[in-house]
């Protein structure tokens, strides 16, 4: 009904009922420029050759413009131009040239056709010597991207690696990333909390040095048990089945910056 006004608007003329959409979307992305994106997708586009992978947030107000198809297939494209253009800044993103306008004027498009403010709010690039491995959780709100050391013999053991970091958010691949304030809020956390079990102060901080360990073991990658077979790490994991360890990973929540 939109496309019909526009052109009985322009008298028939294409290019001029398209001028009009795109000024009803400019006015729309106007009145809605203050409200919350919250909803959305993430989607991926990782290269031929596993090398370099893009994953990029897609914000819309409800969940129903999210299954949108056209709201999907502007998602896939725009994944694939900040892959091709190397551009992670959102800004920046915008102001990319798309099929003859901007990202932008695109974005604008789509408000006025859809009646909810759209927009890219994140972009993640990865590249590597070694292979990447992409998932995306069911209902497009969770990704992975995975850097692994080497190329995979197995991409059913890639892809295991990132449900892992799907499920059970690591915060590190390795312990010596974790950053030291990080380790020392939990120490004392696990201090304090001994103390006041009654503990003297010596022994509280020889146990809280346990519970740092076991905090590696639920927040560090390699150091997690493996889901589909907890009598092993991942790291044992990787290494029985004969596949290179991982160098880094991206997990992307919707809604999280």
């Amino acid at each position: 009904m939109d496309c019909k006004k526009a052109l009985a608007e322009a008298n028939g003329n294409m290019e001029e009922a398209i001028e009009y959409l795109r000024k009803k979307g400019q006015k729309v992305s106007a009145q809605r420029a203050d409200r919350e994106a919250k909803q959305g997708i993430i989607v991926a586009f990782i290269g031929e050759n596993g090398k370099k992978a893009v994953a990029l947030e897609l914000n819309c107000e409800t969940d129903f413009v999210a299954r949108n198809e056209e709201f999907q297939a502007n998602a896939e494209a725009f994944a694939k131009l900040a892959f091709e253009s190397n551009v992670s800044d959102a800004a920046a993103f915008r102001e990319l040239p798309y099929e003859g306008i901007t990202v932008a004027k695109q974005l604008e498009t789509l408000v006025g056709k859809i009646g909810e403010k759209i927009d890219v709010s994140k972009i993640n690039i990865m590249e590597t010597a070694g292979q990447i491995v992409s998932y995306i959780h069911p209902g497009s709100q969770l990704a992975v991207l995975v850097d692994f050391e080497g190329a995979l013999k197995n991409d059913e053991v890639g892809k295991d690696v990132a449900m892992q970091i799907a499920a059970m958010s690591p915060i590190a691949t390795r312990r010596e990333e974790v950053d030291a304030s990080v380790l020392e809020k939990e120490r004392e956390i696990a201090k304090e909390l001994l103390i006041n079990e009654g503990k003297p102060a010596d022994i509280a901080e020889k146990a809280a040095e346990g519970k740092i360990r076991r905090f590696f073991e639920e927040r560090v990658l390699l150091e997690q048990k493996f889901v589909k077979d907890g009598s092993v790490t991942v790291a044992q994991y990787l290494k029985q089945s004969g596949e290179p360890s991982v160098n880094t990973f991206k997990r992307l929540q919707l809604g999280e910056h």
